[in-house]
């Protein structure tokens, strides 16, 4: 099959049809901003349903919707997750601008049912799949670690979403590696989205409004990862009055501020959270030298400049900080920035224009003796980007865009003082450009039916700026090529096709198919089974391909016992090019010559997704269930043959509930299996010199040990009025103490030098918290 003469000729079908409707009929459109009515905040995704039909549409990102109809009276219906629906009737005889303000749902418990608003799932309608969607209010109540709320966290539980593990900041979507995710925070790339080696993410959960994941059928405004997009958006800040929050844990705090800058036109949010292990450690005269602590700030400011633009700027900026006294000190963290201008043409025309900023960087400085050494390496991008929204009629809605970003990344540099017996080195920085333009329409031709057609070009420029090599099949450098700063090195374009189509059965239920292609430009160099601060960056380059992959999805989407529950099945199976691993021996840190450890192949990755979901009542949650299977074939391992990826798993199982005990108390607890990650046990050992040499076979043929884990937590209302809210939540991580593995060792046996004695090494038994929680 020609994909490109299809996507083509699906195009022209589509526009064809849009243009004989909206020659045929004279269609008004009704149009506005939906808003909450207790802070002024916009809301993402909110349902706009034209009752007695099947017209319908969402809220974009900054609470805009349009909808185009035959003139005519309608009842509409809006409505959004933890507001109280609204329903409006409109007489429509020219185009109408209709702005909503949805009040919080009041949830009383009367006996022994929570009753709220029981909308239908978003799973069911439309053609989108492979999304999940998540709120703060949702992950409320849900334990973790240190007892600190946090999405990231709570993402892991849902299928076809892995955790690399404990103390690892890095997930596994779809038998994707963990830099084949795309996180982006306000539209700005985070590069490293944990604090604390993972133990905390890099999202403070008071300044974030909405969290998306696209797993597969990523519509065509995304691109640049082949596995998944996390689309992070902040807090605008409470225009209608001054609102203070905050929290008090063991080991950190946060406080959150935001209010009005003029009631009803600007606001502004300031959110700080800051942990305080290292107090501790200045307690004990023992580890008084050593810093250990993270800190973030997140800030946004808005301003309505008229009824037809709005302006936002947000910001994030956080660091890590670990030292023990004045022989080793590390830092990385990560800084953002965010302008963006939202403007309504007409009641049909949306743009919004944004200007980015992403930086991330480490350093590493260890003293020891006569040495002084300092590593440093960076990766710094400047985005600009446009995206447009256009209400063709009641039956197509288009969106395009493009966007531009210049990447500058410095792979490492070490300096040293004057009597150190290590040598400075600068590796060359690596410059390039990223740039796309995407297209994709929402075609509805009949009541059941919804097709999105969509496609992406994008292409990548190699920059100059420094030396590059030509590498033969062994990896050894035939020669070196110095271009100057601006030449072109080298160019790649893809074309990135994304179709999807879904078929309502009857009322509750559905069926989708999706066919999605994505290339990814920028790759993480890590040979650890997850990601660390240390991991380096690189970009596609005259050795380095764009890594490309194919995803293929099914699913079936059912709300079910009157929409109490939500059950959902997903099968994908996806093929990937260009994916790397590396040489037996590579040798990654501060190597400049990296490209000549890497090698490259092709990826398969294929599973079934299922997920029951209760939505309403005293006792809530899910259960969400993956069996998957993901692999490598690169010349030069393993025979040449398939081998297991490292995040291949064949089971993943997570179980949520939530029991609203009473009007005081909230019980919750979540429990967690997985099968262990695949790794390369030695097969056998020999002496060199004296010292032992373990010799490796069949690259991840063995396993982890299987991972398994239940929480606990218990929220405990203090107070709750009009102006305050006082809680405190307590929770125990691994109340079983299951000692889980977190590295496997290998030495010799002290008694049978022959025997190779095997060590696991755990983080975590147990891991009590409790932590305050006020708001006024």
């Amino acid at each position: 099959m020609n994909i490109r003469k299809t996507v083509k000729a699906l195009f022209l079908l589509s526009f064809f049809c849009s243009a004989g409707n909206a020659i045929a009929q004279k269609n008004y459109t009704i149009s506005g901003s939906i808003k909450s009515k207790n802070n002024g905040e916009s809301i993402i995704g909110a349902s706009i349903k034209v009752l007695n039909s099947n017209y319908g549409t969402t809220s974009n990102e900054y609470g805009f919707y349009s909808i185009s109809l035959l003139p005519a009276t309608y009842r509409i219906v809006y409505s959004a997750i933890g507001k109280s629906p609204d329903t409006i009737s409109i007489n429509l005889v020219s185009n109408t601008e209709k702005n909503i303000s949805l009040a919080d749902a009041n949830y009383e418990l009367t006996g022994i049912t929570i009753t709220g608003n029981r909308s239908s799932g978003r799973s069911v309608t439309g053609s989108q799949m492979g999304i999940e969607r998540l709120s703060v209010q949702e992950t409320k109540n849900i334990p973790v670690i240190f007892g600190e709320k946090d999405l990231l966290k709570t993402i892991q539980l849902l299928p076809g979403i892995k955790t690399a593990g404990d103390g690892s900041s890095g997930i596994f979507v779809r038998g994707g590696s963990t830099d084949q995710n795309q996180i982006i925070l306000d539209e700005a790339n985070i590069y490293n989205a944990a604090h604390l080696f993972g133990f905390f993410s890099t999202f403070n959960s008071d300044a974030v409004k909405d969290i998306a994941v696209y797993k597969g059928g990523m519509p065509a405004q995304y691109g640049g990862r082949l596995s998944s997009v996390l689309d992070i958006r902040m807090n605008e800040g409470n225009n209608q009055h001054t609102a203070v929050s905050g929290s008090l844990g063991l080991i950190s705090a946060k406080l959150n501020i935001e209010g009005p800058i003029q009631k009803n036109k600007s606001s502004f949010l300031i959110t700080g959270r800051r942990t305080y292990a290292d107090v501790f450690l200045k307690m004990d005269e023992k580890y008084k030298g050593n810093q250990l602590y993270f800190y973030d700030l997140n800030a946004k400011l808005n301003y309505e400049l008229g009824k037809k633009d709005k302006l936002y700027l947000s910001g994030y900026f956080g660091k890590d900080i670990l030292g023990f006294n004045n022989q080793f000190k590390t830092n990385w963290g990560n800084g953002t920035g965010t302008l963006r201008w939202n403007h309504i043409f007409n009641s049909r025309l949306f743009l919004n224009t944004s200007l980015i900023f992403s930086n991330y960087n480490y350093e590493f400085k260890v003293r020891n003796g006569t040495n002084d050494i300092r590593i440093f390496s960076q990766i710094r991008d400047w985005n600009l980007k446009q995206d447009y929204q256009y209400s063709i009629n009641n039956k197509n809605n288009l969106r395009f865009g493009w966007s531009g970003i210049y990447h500058i990344i410095r792979p490492g540099e070490i300096t040293a003082n004057a009597t150190s017996s290590i040598s400075n080195k600068v590796q060359d920085k690596r410059f390039s450009y990223e740039n796309a333009v995407y297209a994709s329409n929402v075609f509805k031709p009949t009541k059941n039916l919804t097709v999105t057609l969509g496609a992406r070009l994008s292409g990548f420029n190699v920059m100059g700026g420094g030396s590059f090599f030509n590498i033969d099949e062994n990896g050894t450098i035939k020669d070196t090529i110095k271009y100057e700063r601006g030449e072109v090195v080298k160019s790649y374009y893809n074309l990135e096709p994304r179709i999807a189509v879904g078929f309502m059965l009857n009322a509750a239920s559905s069926i989708k198919a999706s066919f999605t292609r994505n290339a990814q430009y920028m790759h993480q160099i890590t040979n650890s089974n997850g990601s660390s601060p240390l991991d380096k960056w690189a970009s596609t380059s005259n050795i380095i391909k764009p890594q490309i992959s194919n995803q293929f999805s099914v699913g079936y989407y059912a709300n079910v016992l009157m929409n109490n529950y939500e059950f959902t099945a997903e099968a994908y199976y996806k093929e990937m090019e260009n994916v790397l691993d590396y040489r037996n021996g590579a040798d990654l840190f501060l190597n400049e010559t990296v490209e000549a450890q890497l090698l490259f192949g092709t990826g398969r990755a294929y599973g079934l997704e299922l997920m029951l979901k209760k939505k309403t009542g005293i006792i809530t949650g899910w259960i969400s269930y993956t069996l998957s299977k993901s692999e490598r074939k690169i010349n030069g391992i393993n025979n040449n043959k398939w081998y297991n990826a490292t995040q291949d798993r064949t089971h993943d199982l997570s179980i949520v509930g939530i029991y609203q005990l009473s009007k005081k108390w909230t019980l919750s607890g979540n429990f967690v299996f997985y099968t262990g990650n695949a790794v390369t046990l030695p097969t056998g050992k020999y002496q060199v010199n004296g010292q032992t040499a373990y010799y490796y076979d069949s690259r991840n043929a063995d396993r982890m040990p299987n991972y398994h884990r239940l929480d606990l937590g218990a929220t405990m209302q203090l107070k709750k009025t009009k102006k305050w809210t006082k809680e405190l939540v307590f929770s125990l991580y691994n109340v079983y103490g299951r000692e889980n593995a977190y590295t496997i060792n290998f030495k010799d046996n002290k008694e049978n030098p022959n025997v190779i004695e095997i060590t696991q090494t755990s983080l975590f038994r147990w891991v009590p918290s409790v932590s305050y929680n006020f708001k006024f």
